[in-house]
């Protein structure tokens, strides 16, 4: 299994750089996890999709549907992209520390 490592951050991650473990994500793991999204710095933004995601996930043990995420945060898509380039399943579920979510290519 491959293993992400920056900075003091060493995780296991499957093919596509998702956290193996969520179980051991944390705000230090996130913010190393973005930066392999093409996000240098977590706003408050950022942090309320993240805690939003780590939320649900904890709850119901999967990733939402993108329209429960847009209509929980207050964002619509296109800010959601804007602030995770590589969408909310590929990005924002990958610095939130949740396994790759179903049907995420």
């Amino acid at each position: 299994m491959p293993t992400f490592t920056h900075g003091e951050v060493s995780i296991e991650v499957d093919e596509d750089g998702f956290m193996q473990e969520p179980e051991g994500w944390n705000e230090v793991v996130a913010h190393a996890l973005a930066s392999t999204e093409g996000v240098d710095d977590l706003t408050d933004e950022h942090w309320k999709v993240v805690n939003y995601l780590r939320e649900y996930y904890l709850q119901f043990g999967v990733a939402p549907m993108i329209r429960k995420l847009c209509k929980e945060t207050g964002f619509n898509l296109k800010r959601i992209y804007e602030l995770f380039p590589s969408g909310p399943a590929k990005g924002a579920c990958k610095v939130a520390g949740l396994p790759k979510p179903t049907g995420c290519v």
